[in-house]
């Protein structure tokens, strides 16, 4: 069974020579081609512009916000957790195609029966040994290498799931931001229109006393600044889970950030178009595209892996050491040991479950096209929907302004009227709430246009792709 080293050398040499591997080799598809957005400006997109989309919006807040995100969040360190498991996984696919080494030792002592005496007066039996044992599977038909390849797509699947996490997170900071924000402002209006009712509740109460007004217009005045009241703590309420939710998205306590964003500030301008270039640039840029191709090829060649099943394996393994009846004539002379042996293992009448497990394989690969075909519609989808919805919210905002304007002059002359008694009090009444609904939808439409832009910045992968520190140094 064993042979001498310079025997078996030259062979385990050709078969290294020899050695291919097995499966597809994998190719990167074809995304689908499509030559511009129907909603998009034809701008080229600057991505180092883009980078930092949120400084656009020049609110040192949201910068200190977003900062902070990156460094702090507690999902980010989830998956970062995750890639160092990739990480290692792949360290250990690496290692596994060079030849292990180990160290060996033993003692033992036996006291012998008689018929197991070859010698009389041998009552037991001393030995003792140590050496170095070495074993590598040589690597013929790409087994292990295919290990490696999928190891390799994986960590980088990690990587992108990182960058995309930062993505999402980003836009969910800045959307969250500018919702708070939005509250703040709904809460001044609901104030507003808190004494809006108030002056038009002394108005009525005042012709009561001059006998020109009735009390059923007083009652229905104090019934809607009741109304109008009730809503303020909703506001309020609103306002505070905005921060809570900031706080907790930057890795704080939910309270941490109250004395930074209890002040309100006004909601960030919207620009008109954003330059986003060709769907191709977006597709390049996004991080969960960039995932779901590396994905793609972990299973490609995971096909390899379970294909060289199918032929045998060589494992080319060796000992040197020493074995002595005394310990002290250990590693002399005569007690030196060592064999090299060639060992195959070929498990070619279990060939019906290696098919299915490269059919099960193939299987995973077709998953993992459709899924990166998928995933490339999804993106597309996110940026035309974004892009409608900031264009469509822009026109809504603006429709809503020339509304409100138009509101408050309706009010201020049924007032003058209502006072000069030409008209009833419902008619006040009517034109007051028209005013204090369109007030709120003219906020909440400023809050739909600031998420809807963020959206397309995410959606275009415009927000960090740097890795954090800790990804970096790997």
């Amino acid at each position: 069974m064993f042979k001498p080293l310079h025997k078996l050398a030259p062979f385990a040499l050709s078969l290294l020579v020899t050695a291919c591997a097995v499966g597809p080799d994998y190719k990167a598809p074809q995304p689908v081609q499509v030559d511009s957005f129907s909603q998009a400006a034809n701008s080229r997109f600057d991505a180092a512009a883009e980078q930092r989309f949120w400084a656009g919006f020049n609110d040192p807040i949201l910068e200190r916000l977003v900062e902070r995100t990156l460094a702090g969040n507690l999902d980010l360190q989830t998956f970062l957790a995750r890639y160092q498991g990739s990480e290692a996984l792949l360290r250990g696919a690496r290692r596994d195609r060079w030849p292990s080494l180990r160290a060996e030792g033993g003692a033992s002592k036996q006291h012998l029966a008689e018929v197991e005496r070859i010698t009389p007066g041998q009552e037991r039996v001393e030995q003792y040994s140590a050496g170095l044992v070495a074993s590598w599977e040589l690597d013929l038909y790409g087994r292990l290498a295919r290990g490696v390849e999928a190891s390799e797509a994986e960590l980088q699947a990690s990587a992108a799931d990182f960058q995309a996490l930062q993505v999402a997170l980003t836009g969910q900071l800045a959307s969250s931001y500018f919702s708070l924000r939005g509250q703040q402002q709904l809460l001044a209006v609901a104030e507003q229109n808190v004494a809006l009712q108030q002056e038009s509740l002394d108005i009525v109460s005042a012709r009561l006393e001059a006998g020109r007004g009735t009390q059923f217009d007083q009652l229905r005045a104090q019934a809607e600044l009741d109304s109008l009241r009730a809503l303020v703590p909703q506001r309020k309420a609103a306002v505070q889970l905005s921060m809570h939710r900031l706080a907790v998205l930057t890795g704080q306590p939910p309270a941490a950030l109250n004395a930074l964003l209890s002040e309100a500030k006004p909601m960030p301008s919207v620009v008109a178009e954003i330059p986003v270039g060709t769907p191709a640039d977006v597709l390049r840029r996004r991080p969960d595209i960039q995932a779901a191709e590396r994905r793609l090829a972990a299973a490609t060649a995971r096909i390899g892996v379970a294909t060289a099943d199918l032929f045998p394996r060589f494992t080319l393994g060796g000992l040197l050491g020493s074995v002595a009846g005394n310990g002290s004539d250990l590693f002399s002379a005569g007690a030196e040991s060592r064999s090299v042996t060639l060992g195959i293992d070929w498990t070619f009448l279990d060939v019906e479950g290696v098919r299915a497990r490269i059919a099960a394989a193939d299987a995973r690969g077709a998953e993992g096209l459709a899924q990166y075909q998928q995933a490339v519609l999804s993106a597309l989808e996110e940026t035309e929907n974004g892009l409608v919805n900031v264009r469509q919210s822009q026109r809504r905002s603006g429709w809503l302004q020339s509304a409100s304007e138009a509101a408050e002059q309706a009010v201020e002359q049924a007032r003058l009227r209502y006072e000069q008694g030409y008209i009833e009090y419902f008619e006040v009444l009517d034109a007051e709430q028209a005013l204090t609904a369109v007030r709120s939808d003219l906020v909440q439409s400023r809050i739909e246009s600031a998420v809807a832009m963020v959206s397309v910045y995410q959606a275009i992968a415009g927000a960090p792709a740097e890795e954090s520190p800790a990804l970096a140094r790997r």
